[in-house]
């Protein structure tokens, strides 16, 4: 069982920055990879980005390259998604996913996940 809370979601301007943090329960956090997705209302969860264990490899939407960073420190069994020149489509509550299995960008291939945090972009 893997427990997952979300933080660090609020409003900012579009251009501006934000960080979610992810925070793990559990002593085998290295051993999943892990994932950020978002949602709207009435629409479907859309995959962000995701992590490998031990970090290996990254994957990340479209439409978030180059702007988005996710990154892990199994030290702190957390995980982060550093948003840069945010824009307003990028409202959304933001996920935190886990998974023991391979990647996959559907979330219903996701075992485990947060609350979410509601991130606001203005224009």
């Amino acid at each position: 069982q893997v427990q997952l809370v979300e933080s660090g979601g609020g409003l900012v301007q579009a251009g501006g920055s934000l960080r979610l943090s992810c925070a793990a329960s559990g002593r085998t956090f290295s051993t999943y990879r892990m994932g950020w997705f978002r949602q709207n209302p009435g629409k479907e969860r859309e995959f962000v980005a995701a992590i490998s264990w031990a970090a290996y490899t990254t994957r990340y939407a479209d439409s978030v390259k180059g702007r988005f960073t996710i990154s892990r420190v199994d030290a702190k069994n957390t995980v982060y998604l550093q948003m840069n020149s945010l824009k307003p489509e990028d409202t959304a509550v933001y996920y935190c996913a886990a998974t023991q299995a391979s990647y996959s960008d559907r979330g219903g291939a996701w075992d485990y996940w947060g609350q979410g945090t509601q991130v606001t972009v203005s224009s």
